[in-house]
């Protein structure tokens, strides 16, 4: 993918404002309700009232905020904080290298911030079939916005063949090397640790392997 010029930067975003903190807040708070109770209880034998009642929120709210129980496992609030920080990655670093980078901050963070509800959101996923059937949609819409970033980087279409060739392939090696961690059965510190590692080693085979 060819280098964008300096002057082809897009100015950094803004974070989130106060009203979108509090809806980010409200969406952890029903999330970790119902992996307690998906824990407990199992994910097929929760239905959504119980997840409203133990999250103190009407079901309308949740709704609101997950159309559908599938959705409090598959969506993800901070597609938003992976753009800003592939935005400010340098212009002339190869678009896998930044992407490398960036998810495994993040990974970090949510090790360390959130490590108990990624595993389980990992282990349902797994787990229930419709859970995995519905992970292809999430996976797109993610897929659309790293896209957007790395058309606005390469002075390229979002569609452009080996603009959307690049995404997929790192979504595929990402999501093998989360998955490989939990098939591994082992304990929260070396599942974790393990995840990293794939991570980091996945997409470096992958940025050895395509020419960009």
């Amino acid at each position: 993918m060819p280098e964008a010029t300096a002057a082809s930067q897009p100015e950094r975003r803004p974070g989130p404002g106060l009203r979108e903190r509090k809806k980010i807040k409200t969406r952890q708070t029903i999330r970790r309700a119902a992996y307690r109770l998906f824990t407990e209880r199992g994910y097929d034998a929760t239905p959504v009232d119980r997840i409203a009642e133990a999250a103190d929120v009407s079901p309308s709210t949740v709704f609101r905020y997950f159309p559908t129980k599938e959705d409090i496992v598959l969506s993800y609030e901070y597609d938003d904080v992976l753009l800003a920080a592939l935005r400010d990655r340098p212009l002339d670093e190869p678009p896998v290298a930044s992407l490398r980078r960036v998810l495994l901050d993040q990974f970090r963070q949510f090790a360390g911030d959130e490590r108990q509800e990624m595993l389980v959101r990992l282990t349902l996923i797994r787990q229930v079939p419709g859970l995995r059937g519905r992970m292809s949609e999430s996976m797109s819409r993610t897929g659309a916005l790293l896209a957007e970033v790395l058309a606005e980087r390469s002075g390229r279409s979002p569609e452009d063949f080996e603009v959307r060739v690049v995404v997929g392939a790192v979504l595929g090696v990402l999501q093998e090397a989360l998955f490989h961690g939990v098939d591994q059965g082992a304990a929260e510190d070396s599942a974790v640790a393990a995840m990293e590692k794939n991570i980091d080693h996945a997409l470096d085979m992958l940025s050895q392997g395509l020419p960009l």
